[in-house]
């Protein structure tokens, strides 16, 4: 942030602006100082309990003996906390009276008319809180002291109170739509127990009636139309990375590893990738060249990750990555995308990576893994639906995207003064 500001605004230190309140954290050697049914309303906040905008309910609640027995204080509601140490500039504001921990300082307003609580919250997202502390240091950690002489970028009230406007209402939309993308994936999350469990049923026409007569099988109950295989039989290849480390260059190349960081939640990042030399890359696809609509699976670090690859060209498998390609005339990789992420394959994931200091599965068990099989019509209808929910969640994923470039954009014009705004009006000048 630019140190220039308006010369009607002001720089203050912290601690001409509130009273800083450092919490605390009863002894952990004596339970009666906490409260493990989480009855006594007294809510005692960690770093961890610093996700939104207004924290109301917390992990953990302490006894009255607690408090009496400790430096904990008691923080009102509406007051604005901020983790300073190890996360530093995780902000919230109370949403009940509550305490915190050692970690989180709460900013009590000496003079109420002097600063906007609104403008400060969005503050801490923006001033320089660190200084010349090193931000390359791991655990950086601020102290009283420093949180006293760090400096707030105040306009006056009537500004404070019109950018804080702005930029809560847009806070107000990105917690709307990351709420709508949650509840979607709760929905995807039941859909996929529901429909690969019990599927939709068997076509009758241009219908599907639901099944009525059920099986078991070695991945629980399922319709007896139904087959269990494993996952090589229906693949035409099941192919492992070159189990070394490529050598990477340090510019572009249209040659690009995927690892294992590349691959999230359905979908395979091809953009922020290593290179590669061309002879690199046709060595390590000698086996053979991914193409789009190949699963790329993670067994290591960690176990289980998949995605759909949309974009082959220059790509070739990092380590400890996987691929698979199904057989079309058998199944479709995005069918045995879900059956991976369900409920059931995540047991079997698990199961074949478990006794290990680090979980991993070893590569012949990674064809072993075994997939409820329908006809192949009603895989095709189940993909439907599971991909119409996954098309709703990346469509509010972008547009939540574009809500925090705002966000960071209004930031930068409007805690700076490089963008003034009228307080008489929603115009910006």
């Amino acid at each position: 942030m630019s140190n220039t500001i308006p010369a009607d605004w002001k720089k203050n230190k912290f601690e001409n602006l509130f009273n800083i309140a450092i919490g605390g954290t009863p002894s952990r050697n004596e339970p009666l100082f906490w409260d493990a049914e989480c009855k006594t309303g007294n809510y005692w906040v960690s770093i961890r309990d610093l996700k939104g905008r207004i924290i109301s309910q917390t992990a953990e609640q302490i006894t009255d003996l607690g408090i009496k027995k400790s430096n904990v204080k008691l923080v009102p509601k509406g007051t604005v906390i901020m983790s300073f140490k190890l996360s530093v500039g995780r902000v919230a504001f109370a949403g009940r009276d509550l305490y915190t921990n050692e970690a989180i300082a709460a900013f009590q307003p000496i003079n109420e008319k002097a600063i906007d609580l609104q403008y400060f919250y969005q503050g801490l997202h923006s001033w320089d809180l660190l200084g010349d502390i090193d931000q390359a240091v791991k655990g950086v950690t601020l102290n009283k002291e420093k949180l006293r002489n760090i400096e707030a970028i105040l306009p006056p009230l009537p500004e404070q109170q019109k950018i804080a406007a702005i930029l809560t209402s847009v806070d107000d939309v990105i917690e709307k739509t990351q709420a709508q993308i949650d509840k979607l994936k709760d929905l995807k999350s039941g859909m996929m127990q529901e429909l690969l469990t019990k599927g939709v049923g068997i076509k009758q026409g241009d219908k599907y009636e639901p099944h009525t007569e059920f099986k078991d099988s070695p991945v629980g109950k399922i319709p007896k139309s139904w087959e269990v295989q494993p996952i090589a039989d229906l693949c035409s290849h099941v192919v492992d990375c070159v189990n070394k480390t490529a050598p990477v260059v340090d510019f572009k190349t249209p040659y690009k590893m995927i690892r294992t960081t590349n691959v999230r939640h359905g979908r395979v990042d091809t953009e922020n990738v290593r290179c590669v030399s061309k002879e690199t890359y046709e060595n390590w696809t000698r086996r053979i060249k991914p193409e789009n609509g190949d699963l790329i699976f993670t067994r290591e670090a960690p176990v289980g990750e998949c995605g759909i690859l949309e974009d082959s060209r220059g790509i070739f498998l990092g380590q400890r990555t996987m691929m698979y390609r199904a057989n079309e005339k058998k199944t479709s990789s995005g069918f045995l995308m879900y059956s991976l992420m369900s409920e059931y394959g995540r047991k079997q994931l698990e199961n074949f990576s478990g006794g290990s200091t680090v979980p991993h599965m070893r590569v012949p068990d990674c064809g072993k893994i075994q997939i409820k099989t329908p006809p192949l019509n009603e895989q095709n209808k189940i993909l439907g639906s599971l991909n119409s929910v996954d098309f709703s969640i990346l469509q509010k994923e972008k547009k939540l995207a574009k809500l925090l470039n705002l966000k960071k954009a209004l930031m930068q014009d409007l805690l700076t003064g490089k963008v003034r705004v009228r307080v008489d009006n929603d115009l910006v000048v």
